[in-house]
């Protein structure tokens, strides 16, 4: 499977870096609506991270909001035993995928993306405004932290931060690196979290 492939490529690197000197970090991989609908993912999952000594901790999967409600019972189930073995998931492009709270409380997941699309139009609409800091507001009363995607302007990050968001992703900390290039910015030790 290509996405078993990702994730140890993912995981050996992450291997490769904290055997380099890096402080360990948490490395978040994406998962297609089909790998997260394979039977033994959780077992996979922890065999991966078994064979290269990892701890769980280090490990967030992600998955679509949309792909999450294709089947919610099954996400129920799934992110139930993910945490259970320690492994944490993250809802991406929330606000695209027409969940109900009902089920977004039953969800185990422990980061809720905020969509894009919403962090693009922040400084100049008030109603995109209104919608970000509801969701930060509840995924804090749910206990799950918030994440802001797509942030490249001071301003969206100020914004944010005033919403008290938890954390940003986006160009405004760094485009997308390839990873030689990324293990250099890692060495430096940039200040990431900006909120």
């Amino acid at each position: 499977l290509i996405g078993e492939w990702v994730l140890r490529h993912a995981l050996s690197e992450l291997k490769r870096w904290m055997s380099e000197g890096i402080e360990p970090l948490v490395m978040s991989v994406n998962l297609s609506a089909v790998q997260f609908r394979h039977a033994n993912l959780p077992s996979m999952v922890s065999r991966l991270l078994n064979g290269l000594q990892l701890s769980p901790d280090l490990l967030t999967l992600e998955l679509t909001e949309s792909a999450m409600m294709q089947g919610p019972e099954l996400a129920i189930d799934v992110l139930a035993e993910l945490h259970g073995r320690g492994i944490a998931m993250a809802i991406d492009d929330f606000g695209t995928g027409y969940s109900s709270l009902a089920y977004l409380k039953r969800f185990r997941a422990s980061q809720l993306k905020i969509d894009q699309s919403f962090v693009r139009d922040l400084a100049e609409d008030a109603d995109t405004r209104a919608i970000v800091a509801s969701t930060i507001r509840l995924a804090r009363a749910l206990g799950i932290q918030s994440i802001a995607e797509g942030v490249e302007t001071e301003d969206q990050q100020a914004l944010l931060s005033q919403m008290a968001c938890d954390a940003i992703q986006g160009y405004y900390l760094s485009r997308p690196l390839p990873a030689a290039d990324l293990l250099t910015l890692l060495r430096q030790k940039p200040k990431f979290t900006t909120l």
